[in-house]
């Protein structure tokens, strides 16, 4: 058995910045992980991905990018390189089990043994399992199901055409690879954004954060759990800059068809709501360009003239049903989200949903969460974000052990 003041778990980005935060106030603490640090960078990604955000957003907390390329975009593998440089208590090849008790006096129960704690903080993230529809288990079993944590590369596939569900940054970007590759690839398409790569001669994630758009903290934000749920940025990062977008896929190959609604003998079903959710994608993105350009206006910032980008080119007849078994689907890659993994956490702080509750990531006297979509602000989704909702929520724990002291 151990004894600790405060117990993270999980050693990625979220749960090394924590680590960085408790030291700096000089609490005691030990990191859990059940792999190595970045376990889910090293294990969970496809082969080709490099982070969509540019490198200057990418920096660990204490460690900002120091290269020679802040706009460019970094593989996965030289960014799980920083994991290894890191020094901090963690104990690796550990997996928890339980998690009981409450503020000062938490009993984490691992494979490895009993740890007993004052306060926890949870940094598993909001990405470790995938979220499928009920009608996954209505495929032909003839055809074979992956998710992005489970996809590597096109040539792991069987041979014939792949349908991919979703069209959020994950959807999008293995669709583009898979139609490159000379597959037959048929998009569904559902709740989605739009976004252009660069806007008037920058980055569009460098024009977000400096109109503020990443800025406003939860405690501010109108209707939050909406909010929290919002699609992710369609976005890629290659050397060429690319703009990912349904207009690019089509202009490669692939079929876009509208949300994916049922699987029934044999044939996947396709909502009509097509040019709706393209239209409203497309209603978002010049609502967002209008913000970019009016703070460039009144600011009288540098950049390039304004521009607009086409309407998303549909479909003359947007197929409503594909028969997976006549036109030879033999792969469906379901990028229809993720969702958090906290069934080892015995305590009652979750909601009808299941999901875990928490005031900007607080969850109970002495609890706390990291990793989670607008946690504190848009900034919480971002790797260099961690910092600041590790910072605000060291100091909440440093409160609570005074004051239980």
């Amino acid at each position: 058995m151990k004894k600790t003041t405060t117990v993270i778990i999980g050693a990625g980005h979220s749960g090394l910045a924590m680590s960085r935060a408790l030291e700096a106030r000089g609490i005691d603490h030990l990191v859990l992980e059940r792999g190595q640090p970045g376990n889910s960078w090293r294990t969970e990604r496809w082969d080709s991905l490099s982070l969509l955000t540019p490198n200057w957003m990418n920096g660990l907390s204490g460690r900002p990018y120091a290269g020679t390329d802040p706009d460019g975009y970094m593989t996965v593998g030289a960014f799980v390189r920083a994991f290894d440089a890191w020094d901090a208590p963690v104990m690796t090849g550990t997996t928890v089990l339980s998690v009981t008790g409450s503020a000062g006096n938490f009993r984490v129960q691992t494979d490895q043994g009993l740890i007993l704690c004052d306060t926890v903080v949870i940094a598993t993230g909001a990405c470790a399992l995938p979220r499928l529809p009920a009608f996954a288990d209505a495929l032909p079993g003839a055809v074979r199901q992956m998710t992005p944590i489970t996809y590597r590369n096109p040539a792991d596939l069987p041979e014939g055409g792949v349908l991919v569900v979703g069209a959020s940054a994950s959807g999008l970007q293995i669709a583009r690879e898979l139609a490159l590759a000379g597959r037959r690839t048929v998009l569904a398409v559902g709740n989605h954004l739009r976004l252009p790569r660069d806007y008037r001669g920058a980055d569009i994630l460098r024009w977000m954060d400096r109109v503020g758009v990443f800025d406003l903290p939860f405690d501010q934000v109108d209707d939050l759990e909406r909010v929290r749920r919002t699609p992710s940025l369609p976005l890629i990062g290659t050397p060429t800059r690319e703009t990912l977008d349904l207009n690019a896929l089509q202009a490669i190959g692939v079929e876009i068809a509208g949300r994916l609604a049922a699987v029934n003998d044999g044939k996947a079903l396709f909502s009509g709501s097509l040019a709706n959710l393209c239209t409203a994608a497309d209603l978002k993105l010049n609502r967002l360009l209008d913000t970019i350009d009016t703070w460039i206006a009144r600011t009288g910032a540098n950049a390039a003239p304004p521009e607009r980008h086409v309407p998303t080119r549909l479909p003359g007849s947007p197929r409503l049903s594909l028969d997976l078994r006549t036109e030879g689907i033999r792969t469906v890659i379901w990028a229809t989200g993720y969702r958090p993994d906290h069934r080892w956490l015995h305590l009652p702080v979750f909601d009808r949903k299941g999901r875990i509750r928490h005031d900007g990531g607080v969850v109970a006297d002495g609890l706390c969460v990291m990793g989670l979509p607008y946690l504190r602000s848009r900034h919480s989704t971002h790797i260099a974000g961690a910092a600041a909702d590790a910072a605000a929520l060291a100091d909440h724990l440093n409160r609570s052990l005074a004051d239980a002291a």
